[in-house]
């Protein structure tokens, strides 16, 4: 459930970050929206980067890594895609 602040859905009042941003952007451009586990240079997104959009709503977990179990792979949601629009 999202935090409440002033009596708004804080999903809704706050704006990603530019490496949330560039994530979650990535998904606009993938399959059913699948965020990727490595940036352009090759190193694996930040965990923080991660759970903080799967916080907001921005993004959500997809399917479990049986190899990777501590990886989340995630795809966006109309939310995040709402959120890149806005924000690009």
């Amino acid at each position: 459930m999202a935090a409440r602040e002033g009596g708004q859905d804080v999903k809704s009042t706050v704006s990603p970050t530019k490496s949330q941003a560039r994530w979650l952007a990535q998904g606009t451009r993938q399959a059913g929206g699948k965020l990727p586990l490595f940036d352009a240079n090759g190193q694996k997104v930040s965990a923080r980067t991660v759970r903080s959009c799967v916080d907001r709503g921005w993004a959500e977990p997809w399917f479990d890594n049986p190899i990777k179990p501590d990886w989340m792979i995630c795809k966006l949601t109309d939310l995040g895609r709402d959120v890149v629009e806005k924000s690009g």
